[in-house]
């Protein structure tokens, strides 16, 4: 079958998802996982004492994904319009009489959302994994570039000196963060979801039997066992799609920054020599950013995926006419999507080639203007901060008009040569002097990395 798009396209689908996160989203696993919830649900029943523990065992025996017959799955899907009946049909089959309590007292919503939660799961361990690399390759980077002084650009333009390790630093923070939500959210939105056609249970009675049998699934399965059912209530599922996207436009903000270092007239990053990536048809001397620039285009189609999962949460009463089939899409290829931009980091940025003479060479592009403040402070305490601000802002003005270096305007005044005299103005030519506290808070960030317990953490959920 050909495909059709870039998550499923033989030339494309490496540079759009992993083959890892493929397999945990296909076909195959959504099926075994719909039988696992079924057979787990049939285990909580005769625990419970809703159904026979003989019933529940022969289930347990006789249910096999491999046994269903898929092109039938697919035109009996097609004519339903969801998969559960279909599958519950052939599996009954399988079964003999112990089939008649097969998927007793769910519907269709209760076992397409638990076992769409258990493949989140997979996936996010996939994510936690690779997530947790990184961040490791960052740490590293940052103290090996913990003194490494460039340029710290705002608005594209020369600002203040900093470290390329306090750049990095600041990369890593924000996977930090991550990784604590990715902790949070596993914590808060894997649940299990039983609640039958309407949420209420009443398929089970009006007696705590229903409530345990849920616990009992949950517990069986390593899901949150939720206070009510949520059906119509998506927060988890959207605040997961949002979190990915999240993740995605941190990558991307990365990727901006080594794309943009990359460029030639920067000339301080380049991605890792692999001979032939980032090539030319007609242009034999290029070299793209071509990590870097998957990582900003993952961004991009993340934060729509996050866009369509907030449509979603709008479902009406007790079922959706609609909205929830907009999950059975985005879920899959949000996450697919952020296991790329990952990859792809986990390419480039361990072995990022930093040209760290270049670096310096572009401090000195604008004569010096890059350390305007540094002057600025050291006048401020004789002349007052107003009238040093003046005084340098005109200094700044001549040189870039002349041509000039900063400091030889500012030893032309008078009044800055008999606040700070000659050897002081030189001395605040030296952008490794004025770095403020970017050292510090780089180890800051790098220790607290290191003692960090990793965002996977202990689960249970996807064995």
């Amino acid at each position: 079958m050909s495909s059709s798009t870039v998550f499923d396209s033989l030339l494309f689908r490496d540079m759009f998802g992993t083959s890892e996160m493929r397999a945990v989203f296909s076909d195959e696993m959504y099926l075994a996982e719909v039988v696992r919830v079924e057979v787990a649900l049939a285990q909580a029943q005769a625990r419970v004492g809703i159904i026979p523990q003989s019933a529940a065992d022969a289930i347990a025996a006789c249910c096999n994904p491999a046994r269903l017959d898929r092109e039938r799955l697919r035109r009996d899907t097609d004519n339903v319009g969801y998969p559960i009946l279909p599958i519950v049909t052939q599996l009954a089959a399988q079964c003999g009489d112990a089939g008649g309590y097969l998927h007793w007292g769910a519907t269709t919503q209760d076992i397409m959302d638990t076992a769409t939660v258990l493949q989140c799961a997979r996936g996010l361990n996939l994510i936690a994994d690779t997530l947790d690399g990184l961040r490791h390759d960052l740490r590293e980077l940052a103290d090996t570039h913990l003194n490494t002084v460039t340029a710290g650009r705002t608005h594209l333009q020369h600002a203040l000196p900093i470290t390329f390790g306090y750049r990095v630093a600041v990369w890593l923070s924000a996977l930090d963060r991550h990784a604590e939500r990715i902790a949070d959210v596993r914590r808060r939105d894997l649940m299990v979801q039983f609640g039958g056609a309407a949420g209420t249970l009443a398929s089970l009675g009006p007696g705590p039997g229903a409530l345990r049998v849920r616990a009992e699934l949950a517990s069986e399965l390593g899901l949150r066992d939720p206070e009510i059912t949520w059906h119509v209530a998506r927060d988890g599922l959207t605040e997961l799609v949002g979190l990915l996207a999240s993740i995605g436009a941190s990558l991307g903000k990365i990727g901006m920054d080594v794309a943009m270092m990359c460029s030639t007239e920067f000339g301080e990053l380049s991605e890792p020599y692999v001979e032939g990536r980032g090539a030319s048809s007609t242009m034999p001397q290029k070299r793209n950013p071509i990590s870097s620039e998957l990582m900003i285009a993952a961004a991009k189609l993340l934060r729509d995926k996050s866009s369509a999962m907030l449509d979603a949460t709008l479902q009406d009463f007790e079922r959706a006419t609609g909205p929830w089939h907009i999950e059975w899409a985005v879920i899959p290829e949000a996450f697919l999507l952020l296991s790329s931009s990952l990859a792809q980091a986990a390419h480039a940025l361990p072995k990022l080639q930093v040209d760290t003479v270049r670096m310096r060479d572009n401090l000195g592009l604008t004569e010096g203007l890059i350390l305007a403040e540094a002057v600025m402070m050291a006048l401020a305490p004789d002349l007052g901060r107003q009238r040093a601000h003046h005084l340098v802002y005109n200094a700044c003005t001549r040189a870039t008009e002349a041509g000039t270096d900063l400091a030889d305007e500012l030893l032309k005044h008078p009044d800055i040569v008999a606040s700070l005299g000659e050897h002081r103005i030189r001395q605040l030519s030296d952008p490794a002097a004025y770095l403020g506290s970017a050292q510090a808070m780089t180890h800051a960030v790098t220790r607290r990395a290191s003692n960090r317990t990793l965002a996977r953490g202990c689960s249970n959920v996807a064995k």
